[in-house]
């Protein structure tokens, strides 16, 4: 497809009169294009379809897992291995019973297995933009050749007409020529809920926000209402959703702060084991004085190869990842990436949405003006429940007939259903007329009972131009300027009206009052004075400033039913009622969670589409920001430089009319600064944003596919607090991760050393074969790795700031913890391999003289189990802890030296992993050494609480 090109002048639609727009793109209101235009156009700007750049192919990916620095040494050891096997069978010099090129196999299927892994995690196919794909309507109503026609919406052109009516999607960006009551819901776009009402005659500014563009319509949006005749400015992608399609796959995506660490832990390691084999084989030729003993100190460089590379380490993480998955489902939150597990426990700023994140996507009744007085009304959601305060404390209705009479005409003058489902309150019509049920419902009034005895005989609907709507109700019973008329409801009497209808209006406060001539307080009607409208108009203002959408309410007595299309003459003369105040209330365990946000370090942000007054008050009631707090719009984030912006992403908190891009510029913003971002969000405005954030995280009731796919957390219950759980969860994992690495690194670096030592001393042979090297890196580091992956959180763990994502994964500590636990090993296992050297050599020892080997192997592995057991806690000694708080540390040792102790008695086990049988005071003696392992981290713990640190 072609790039589209249009004038420059056209760049924005909305800012352009009807007719000039209409003449840039050559077109006509009436015909529309004629075919040969058409093919002319698709030729020129290419289908209404969203373009796919290609991603990496599965063999890519496959492909991939095999470049990670570890497992290339490991495939080079492999060969090595299958090598020198290769030319002991030449040479006949195999070793009897022993089976050849076992090394290889196991080393190579560890490899595989690895890679498998990997590739399973990184091969999710992008569905982001397939979502993106079906808000395209398959069919659309057009003007062709002059004449009414229906094509698919991928054949729209620029310059084509669309017609547009109630229940279609729009196809294509478009600048409306006519509408009639015309009402989009936008939500797929701005995030909003609440529909916009769309004006043909506008013109707009040309850095209007794209929620506030009221002269155009967009591709994925839903006509709620009305009708329009649009002309199409822009297809493909140079829709709106097309920009947010091509800032998807624009978004790089960045390796996660535990891959990165990993990585950095694999350069380590390899580079390190590289500069300790050229140690030992410089050594060793040195010491031989030639190169006598070269096979030798190749077989000890490939067993610290082996012995240097945790095989086991990928796949207790995946597993340790997997589980918190698990975990985090219990508390609703489904992750769809395993590394944004751990991800999540170092994020420094949360960006959300408001509506329908921070917010219940409810419309409430918060306060009701009338007779000067400003009432608050308590309640959540749809329910019909709650109290009318004045002064904090709650009022009786009875005694103030002006709210009766106004909430009447809340309940009459609405075309919406409240109901119940399935135990829970749901509202059937426009979110705002909802709102206005529910307030009735809180004082008694309920619809069906006042249209019975007001039913609606005619009604004038709502227009963009009026800003109102009207109802006209039959009075069941006429009431007469006696108020306690036998037979007559005291509220329908209270209107005071001899006449056979009322009218009921609702809509803009300051034009219904501009409409009216008297107020209506206590039981009776006064003159309206230009003191009492500038009080209406003053606290309407005030109403507005906190962030609450107002309407007014007016009525009027009728002798007759008005004629239709004579709303303008019939809404004259009204009688004021008071304003109505609403506001899609927060959630209310929001607070708590944005509390506890602050507490941990995390600084929360709302980054919204709604208004700046409305986004405010939000923000403010939540926490988020002060009173006095500033909101950046849209329209100024629009003049501002990408450094501007980043300049003041640390001092804003609220951010209000904004566009995709503009959120995606913020959190890049955040980025630069060295934030750790998670983005949450539900509508496809949110994708890019989402995809770009260290932590997209999508709403999974009210989320669109386009949100989801781009996301890597869900959260089931779309609560902000559900956020706060799982950060925590994050937290516990990395704190699990960094124990059970320092404990296999730990064992790996005493291992390395014990191997090097061997030929050093004199020893003349490897202790360890590469199976049993990976005998011990896969089964006893695995099993009680993953046992201490399930460690319970520290008390703390939510008293404290974020660990920065990008610190090493040998800070804090850790990496001296490993050299040092890694020596102590190394120095524990070197004495018995000296002494059990000499044992087996002695004179009269009957046993086999290789048996030193497997005492040396015993030994490392038991030593193991006593490190697992002592480093569950930092700080705390063993014997202070409930060993039944993890009861699988504690399966996990007694299976595995089940495990090892078979290795060296069960014959068949014994002849494949090259062991031989110990007697019970050789196997005493490895237990005996192994124990000092234990010993030694606890008088570590002893030591640095004397010393009053803590240790990593």
């Amino acid at each position: 497809m072609s790039a589209h090109s249009l004038p420059e002048s056209a760049a924005v639609w909305h800012s352009l009169e009807i007719d000039k727009a209409l003449n840039l793109l050559d077109s006509n209101a009436d015909s529309g294009l004629t075919s040969p235009e058409v093919e002319a156009r698709l030729q020129k700007y290419g289908t209404n379809e969203l373009e796919e750049t290609n991603g990496r192919k599965p063999w890519e990916i496959l492909l991939d897992q095999f470049t990670n620095i570890m497992l290339l040494m490991l495939i080079g050891v492999a060969i090595i291995s299958g090598l020198l096997d290769f030319l002991s069978l030449q040479q006949g010099t195999l070793k009897s019973g022993e089976v050849p090129f076992k090394d290889t196999i196991a080393i190579l299927a560890i490899v595989i297995l690895n890679g498998i892994l990997g590739y399973v995690q990184e091969s999710r196919a992008e569905k982001a933009l397939a979502a993106l794909k079906k808000l395209s309507s398959p069919l659309v109503r057009i003007i062709r050749n002059g004449k009414l026609a229906e094509v698919a919406g991928k054949d729209l052109v620029p310059g084509d007409i669309m017609l547009l009516e109630a229940g279609v999607q729009v196809a294509a960006d478009g600048r409306l020529i006519e509408e009639s009551n015309l009402q989009v819901r936008e939500s797929a776009l701005t995030g909003e809920a609440e529909a916009v009402n769309k004006q043909a005659i506008l013109t707009l500014p040309e850095d209007t926000s794209l929620g506030d563009r009221l002269n155009s319509v967009f591709q994925g949006t839903e006509v709620v209402q009305g009708r329009a005749k649009v002309l199409v400015t822009n297809t493909g992608m140079q829709t709106e959703i097309g920009k947010i399609a091509t800032m998807l796959q624009s978004v790089e995506s960045e390796p996660t702060p535990l891959q990165q660490r990993m990585t950095q832990l694999g350069n380590v390691l390899v580079y390190g084991s590289l500069v300790l084999v050229v140690f030992v084989i410089v050594a060793g030729v040195i010491q031989a004085r030639g190169f006598s003993n070269l096979q030798e100190l190749v077989e000890v460089s490939l067993s610290m190869a082996v012995a240097v590379v945790p095989e086991g380490l990928p796949a207790v993480i995946t597993v340790t990842l997997a589980l918190g998955t698990q975990r985090m489902v219990r508390h609703h939150a489904l992750i769809r990436k395993l590394p944004a597990v751990e991800t999540l426990g170092s994020v420094t700023t949360i960006c959300s949405d408001k509506t329908g994140t921070l917010t219940q996507n409810k419309m409430v009744v918060q306060s009701v003006y009338t007779n000067q007085q400003n009432f608050r009304v308590t309640g959540d959601g749809y329910a019909p429940k709650g109290d009318f305060q004045l002064d904090g404390e709650n009022i009786d209705l009875e005694t103030s007939p002006e709210i009766s009479a106004l909430l009447v005409a809340c309940a009459v003058c609405n075309d919406s259903v409240l109901q119940k489902e399935a135990g829970e309150w749901v509202i059937l019509g426009d979110p705002t007329e909802g709102a206005l049920m529910t307030l009735a419902g809180k004082a008694g009034i309920e619809k069906d009972q006042w249209h019975s005895k007001l039913p609606r005989v005619s009604e004038f609907p709502f227009s963009s131009e009026r800003k109102r709507m009207s109802v006209i109700s039959q009075v069941e019973e006429v009431a007469t300027s006696d108020p306690g008329m036998s037979g007559v409801d005291p509220v329908i009497a209270g209107f005071l009206t001899s006449e056979p209808y009322l009218m009921f209006t609702k809509g803009s406060p300051e034009l219904t009052l501009e409409r009216c001539t008297q107020i209506y307080l206590g039981d009776r009607s006064f003159p309206l004075d230009e003191e009492r409208r500038t009080q209406i108009l003053a606290a309407n203002e005030q109403m507005a400033s906190q962030g609450l959408r107002v309407l007014g309410f007016a009525y009027k007595p009728l002798t007759e039913v008005p004629p239709e299309a004579s709303e303008d003459t019939s809404e004259q003369d009204l009688i004021w009622l008071g304003l109505v105040g609403m506001l899609d209330a927060p959630r209310p365990e929001v607070r708590t969670a944005v509390a506890e946000c602050r507490q941990a370090g995390i600084r929360p942000v709302m980054i919204t589409g709604d208004h700046q007054l409305t986004a405010k008050a939000i923000a403010v009631d939540l926490g988020i920001a002060d009173a006095d707090a500033r909101v950046l719009t849209g329209q100024e984030l629009q003049r501002m430089s990408d450094q501007e912006i980043e300049a003041q992403v640390d001092l804003v908190s609220i951010y209000a009319r904004v566009s995709p891009e503009h959120k995606l510029r913020i959190v890049q913003a955040l980025q630069r600064r060295g934030r750790f971002v998670a983005m949450t969000g539900d509508g496809v405005n949110d994708a890019p944003a989402l995809k770009q954030a260290d932590i997209g995280i999508a709403m999974g009731i009210t989320g669109t596919d386009v949100s989801k796919e781009a996301s890597d957390m869900v959260l089931l219950d779309d609560n902000f607090a559900t956020i706060v759980a799982a950060t925590k969860e994050g937290r516990v994992v990395y704190t699990n991760i960094r124990r059970f690495i320092k404990y296999i690194l730990g064992s790996n670096i005493g291992e390395v050393i014990t191997i090097a030592s061997a030929p050093l001393i004199g020893l003349g042979a490897v202790p360890l074969s590469p199976l049993q090297i990976l005998w011990m890196n896969l089964v006893t580091d695995g099993l009680p790795a993953l046992a201490l992956a399930v460690e319970p959180p520290e008390p703390d763990v939510m008293q404290r700031p974020p660990f920065s994502p990008r610190e090493s994964i040998f800070a804090r500590g850790l990496g001296a913890y490993m050299v040092r636990i890694g020596i102590v090993f190394a120095i524990i296992t070197i004495t018995l391999m000296w002494w059990a050297f000499n044992h087996t050599h002695a004179q009269g020892y009957e046993g086999d003289p290789d048996a030193w080997k497997t005492m040396v192997f015993t030994t490392l592995c038991i030593a193991q189990m006593g490190h697992a057991i002592a480093i569950r806690s930092n700080n705390q000694l063993t014997i202070e802890m409930n060993p039944f708080s993890n009861l699988f540390v504690l399966g996990s040792v007694v299976v595995t030296t089940i495990l090892q102790l078979m290795l060296v008695y069960v014959p068949p086990l014994r002849a494949f992993f090259g062991t031989h049988a110990l007697s019970l005071s050789e196997l005493g003696i490895c237990i005996g050494f192994s124990s000092l392992m234990f010993v030694w981290v606890e008088c570590e713990k002893l030591f640095f609480r004397f010393m009053g640190k803590k240790t990593v």
